[in-house]
């Protein structure tokens, strides 16, 4: 029981309880862009893994149930977070503090965080909770992206994930205690590099199927 309370009834709780839900959404970004490389295979390739993965039901029914209790917890905490941080500091937002000075990404979490938000829940609709079975996914990405309009949306989309990750990445070490001085120069190195890994990987694809299909 006192575990639970100091999760919930503390800053530091809530934080740690961030960390934890950041990480295991940033590795479920990592899968992601996993799959999200077969589609530069070709349409059979890519309908291919889609349909293996549609054959793991129900289990992926519980993978995908715990990814959004893991989304849930890590917006409502955020939230809460953030009108606490507003509350305590009323003039500017500074729930993250970097050693390094203040950035685009530290200075704008939980803005990026709701654009990302209202993104994902878009992305939803287009692509998951769609019928697949007379048109396969990747023919429904490529009509999709064969408009300019939505290319730029999803580029720019990835541009706002990037810089959520940019500082979200190093914030979650400072949160497991990982901020030595000598190690936070690996740290941020780190982040770049798993920013721009994320932020080229995913935003990629949409130009690609707008130039290549």
């Amino acid at each position: 029981m006192n575990w639970y309370l100091f999760i919930l009834g503390s800053s530091v709780g809530k934080k740690i309880l961030m960390a934890v839900t950041g990480l295991c959404l940033i590795g479920f970004l990592a899968v992601h862009l996993l799959g999200n490389v077969m589609a530069f295979a070709g349409s059979e390739a890519f309908n291919g893994y889609a349909a293996k993965l549609h054959s793991l039901q129900p289990y992926l029914s519980v993978f995908n149930l715990g990814l959004a209790m893991l989304g849930l917890v890590h917006v409502v905490v955020g939230t809460i977070l953030f009108f606490e941080n507003l509350k305590a500091r009323p003039t500017r937002y500074n729930l993250y503090k970097n050693p390094g000075g203040r950035t685009i990404g530290s200075n704008t979490m939980p803005y990026t965080g709701a654009l990302i938000l209202i993104f994902v829940i878009l992305h939803l609709l287009k692509f998951t909770f769609v019928d697949k079975s007379v048109t396969p996914i990747y023919q429904q990405m490529a009509a999709t992206f064969a408009n300019p309009g939505w290319v730029f949306l999803y580029v720019v989309a990835m541009i706002i994930v990037a810089v959520h990750i940019s500082h979200g990445f190093w914030s979650m070490f400072q949160t497991f205690g990982m901020n030595h001085p000598r190690y936070l120069p690996l740290i941020m190195k780190l982040g770049l590099v798993v920013t721009l890994v994320f932020g080229i990987g995913f935003g990629i694809l949409p130009i690609y199927l707008l130039i290549i299909v």
